[in-house]
């Protein structure tokens, strides 16, 4: 069994609350997904995030294929940090830990996502070419509509590992 690891940091020229508030509201996740993935929200984000919430999407993340996606935020720690979880989706384990923390003239976001993929080697076989890649441009998306949204602070540092 593989489990990957993505890891990002992006510092961002705001306020603590000022993230907090945009990045704890499920809704703002559209704006942070490239169009061309199809991402909507069916259901669960109506409020600001809190534990034991359920959150549904459908995304289309490859090939024009539509996947429904359920996941629970099952930890929030206010101006700290949140953490979601696949239910149901593409995934056979989606562990994904948002940590903000305030630092001089702004604040930094970090991600780590823990995943595995399912169809055993065959899943393993198309990650260097198909899901990590995919992954790493989804997040480097997310980085774009950040600093155009609330200006450039540095750049960020990504990788994605193999446990």
């Amino acid at each position: 069994m593989k489990l990957y690891r993505l890891q990002t940091k992006q510092q961002l020229p705001i306020s603590l609350e000022a993230a907090w508030d945009f990045l704890s509201d499920p809704g703002n996740l559209k704006i942070i997904t490239p169009h061309y993935m199809g991402f909507n929200i069916l259901g669960g984000a109506e409020r600001k995030m809190y534990p034991g919430q359920i959150i549904q999407y459908i995304v289309t993340p490859v090939a024009g294929i539509k996947t429904k996606w359920v996941t629970e935020i099952t930890h929030v720690k206010d101006l700290e940090y949140f953490v979601d979880e696949q239910r149901f989706g593409p995934y056979s384990l989606w562990h994904h830990k948002h940590f903000l923390k305030e630092i001089e003239g702004g604040v930094e976001m970090e991600d780590i996502v823990d995943y595995k993929l399912p169809f055993g080697i065959l899943g393993q076989m198309v990650h260097p070419f198909l899901v990590g890649p995919k992954l790493k441009e989804i997040f480097d998306y997310r980085e774009k509509k950040l600093k155009e949204l609330f200006g450039e602070f540095k750049s960020r540092r990504m990788r994605i590992t193999t446990k």
